[in-house]
């Protein structure tokens, strides 16, 4: 028998025929691989530059979304422990440095 994988909808494989057969069998599976959609998206070019170009927008989108709320949520827990004598007036400064930042001239 074939170590080959069953697939849904095609008859099981069994010991090996032809050589006619082998290559019929070779041209289905070929045929069967080329409609796949990877095969179809990756036939062009510009098809490809196109998918790649949204993928970094989107990885570009998503690492600038992340990255400004954790710095705010850090920043925010920082303004909060006023209490500890060191952390405390550090993150009293820095807090005091992004407000005076963020107003706006008037």
């Amino acid at each position: 028998m074939n170590d080959t994988p069953e697939r849904p909808g095609n008859p099981p494989r069994h010991a090996a025929g032809t050589l006619e057969e082998e290559v019929l069998a070779l041209r289905q599976e070929l045929t069967l691989m080329r409609k796949h959609k990877m095969f179809t998206l990756y036939q062009s070019v510009p098809r490809v530059l196109l998918l790649r170009l949204m993928m970094g927008m989107a990885v570009g989108l998503g690492t600038v979304l992340g990255a400004t709320v954790l710095l705010s949520l850090i920043i925010w827990a920082l303004s909060q422990i006023e209490f500890i004598p060191i952390i405390g007036e550090w993150a009293v400064s820095i807090a005091g440095e992004i407000e005076a930042l963020t107003q706006s001239p008037e």
